[in-house]
């Protein structure tokens, strides 16, 4: 699904975001949405969010639970 739009993103849902840190390299984190940040219906890198362990980033992926085979909570 697409990150870009924040009507994708609903909290305890489980993404993969781009932590400022990590914006040369891309690097994903992988994380449970705690709040939605931007207020804005669309933002062209990512939503901003951040994760239940506090982290905040923009994100790039959204994992649907149903494919992801291997995930445990």
């Amino acid at each position: 699904m697409d990150g870009t739009k924040r009507s994708n993103i609903k909290i305890g849902q489980l993404v993969n975001i781009v932590l400022k840190k990590d914006q040369r390299t891309g690097e994903l984190t992988e994380g449970i949405v705690k709040r939605i940040l931007t207020k804005a219906p669309h933002h062209p890198h990512g939503i901003k969010v951040m994760l239940d362990d506090g982290q905040v980033g923009r994100v790039k992926e959204i994992i649907d639970i149903d494919e992801d085979e291997d995930f445990e909570f």
